[in-house]
């Protein structure tokens, strides 16, 4: 299990330069939220309580607080410079709400609990840093804070099946970086990138995506699916079934 309080994602120069230059970066992007758009759109056509779940960036939430103006979000992230950056990207919306939070243990969500029945959590590339025990128990956690019919999307990276596969989705993921730092941030070099790259890389612990999907099943959740997946970069989820409750630990 990884120790958030000992990730160099809490350090201003690596969450700056995964802002400014790996998140730019991450291939499909304009894809990945179109496809969470028509989503959240299809299933929760007016949701008014929402979470980003390891926001980074929070560029899920924001999204969908320019879909949903009478919404509210929860930008959650155990980085502190990550939602720095995101506190000067939307100012004083007062339907943001930001927490740091260590969703490395159940400790995350006793906050959160009071205010369940939340109507859609999202989450992009923060939960394949945890341990599969840990993940499973995340993912059971978030169907207890969801209400009946609530949409859990996670937008994440998933195991490759073998090792030359994952060494061609880095060759992959490089070769958008260095065209996104030709054309978007002229001011960051490469190396950083890759750097903070390579750093997100160790800190990995991505499962299979057939593996998550059945536990998404097994913990209650309906009409669970992949939606897309692109190398190692999937998005999946589902539905909260109606009537399902599950008790958060």
């Amino acid at each position: 299990m990884m120790d958030g309080k000992q990730s160099r994602w809490l350090t201003r120069g690596v969450a700056r330069t995964y802002v400014e230059g790996v998140r730019g970066a991450i291939p499909g992007a304009d894809l990945q939220l179109e496809v969470i758009g028509k989503i959240v759109r299809a299933w929760c056509p007016q949701p008014s309580r929402m979470i980003d779940l390891g926001c980074g960036d929070g560029v899920l939430g924001r999204m969908l607080l320019d879909e949903y103006p009478d919404a509210r979000v929860i930008f959650a992230d155990f980085s502190e410079p990550m939602l720095e950056k995101l506190r000067n990207r939307i100012g004083g919306d007062e339907r943001a709400t930001m927490v740091n939070i260590d969703f490395s243990t159940s400790e995350w969500c006793r906050g959160i609990e009071p205010q369940r029945s939340f109507d859609v959590i999202v989450s992009g590339f923060a939960i394949h840093h945890q341990s599969d025990e840990r993940k499973r128990d995340l993912y059971t956690e978030i169907h207890g804070l969801l209400g009946d019919g609530g949409l859990f999307l996670n937008l994440d990276q998933v195991s490759s099946a073998t090792a030359p596969i994952g060494t061609l989705f880095d060759s992959f993921f490089l070769d958008h970086m260095r065209r996104f730092i030709e054309h978007a941030r002229p001011g960051v070099t490469m190396r950083e990138i890759e750097d903070a790259y390579y750093q997100d890389k160790k800190e990995n612990i991505p499962a299979f995506l057939e593996t998550q999907c059945r536990w998404l099943g097994e913990i209650g959740f309906g009409d669970v699916d992949c939606f897309f997946k692109t190398f190692e970069l999937a998005l999946f989820g589902g539905r909260k079934a109606s009537g399902r409750r599950t008790q958060v630990r």
